[in-house]
């Protein structure tokens, strides 16, 4: 049995945070094996079995999880583009990894968040407020970066597009060169321009076989989200999810 929830943030947090969210995976008699896919978001995971939490950094691949004793997680998701007003870590070198959150902020801070979710019983909208009020704690003690509104700005037009902007336009467009875009991204978003589009292409096409079965037009759907043609969306699938789209289509939940 898995069981996965999202929560909407707090207002205040709402600039920064997708949703917060909870899992509770409780296998019967198997593993339970979760594929996750990139999603151009980093979260922030806290799980009863290791309270001190970790982060998920930007994806560029999938990342199969397997549990095979009980596990209560609670987390957040960040926007894209909205993580370094909490960490401050240039983000690319998170990319693919999962460390450590007292690596990343003061160890005492960690711990107390840390105890505040694990050391009595709470329910989960209690737990998700400790969370949200560390959250609006850190973002009290950092004041708006103009940098950070730039990253959102480039991120927001690349996902508009379903990631068929053309990176020097993207530049243009923002009024900044091309070599200073890439420093934004490695900095400030985690994965460069390219794999970025590359993902948002892949979620939209990703996002269009939701519900689907049978019955796929794989050529039409190559060319809706953006991909040169049928094998292109092959490759992006192999590349996002270790799958063809058809046999991704048979197992996704």
């Amino acid at each position: 049995m898995h069981l996965y929830r999202e929560f909407p943030p707090h207002p205040a947090l709402a600039g920064n945070v997708a949703c917060l969210w909870t899992s509770h995976a409780v296998p019967d008699g198997a593993p339970v094996r979760t594929r996750v896919l990139p999603d151009n978001c980093v979260d922030i995971l806290w799980q009863d079995a290791s309270p001190l939490g970790k982060v998920a950094g930007m994806m560029s691949r999938p990342h199969h999880v397997e549990m095979r004793a009980p596990v209560l997680t609670v987390a957040v998701r960040f926007l894209p583009g909205a993580v370094r007003a909490f960490v401050d870590v240039p983000l690319s070198e998170l990319q693919d990894g999962h460390p450590a959150l007292a690596d990343l902020w003061p160890r005492a801070e960690a711990e107390a968040l840390a105890a505040g979710l694990w050391e009595r019983e709470r329910t989960t909208a209690q737990r998700l407020a400790v969370i949200e009020q560390a959250l609006l704690a850190r973002l009290r003690t950092r004041g708006p970066a103009r940098a950070d509104a730039l990253a959102r700005a480039a991120v927001l037009r690349l996902e508009a597009s379903g990631g068929a902007v053309r990176i020097d336009t993207l530049a243009d467009g923002l009024g900044v060169t091309r070599q200073h875009l890439a420093t934004l991204f490695r900095e400030r978003v985690g994965l460069n321009a390219k794999t970025f589009a590359m993902v948002c292409r892949f979620r939209r096409a990703h996002a269009a076989l939701r519900g689907r079965d049978a019955g796929v037009d794989w050529a039409r759907l190559a060319g809706d989200c953006g991909y040169y043609d049928q094998s292109h969306l092959i490759h992006a699938f192999r590349q996002f999810a270790d799958a063809t789209p058809e046999s991704f289509l048979q197992t996704a939940p």
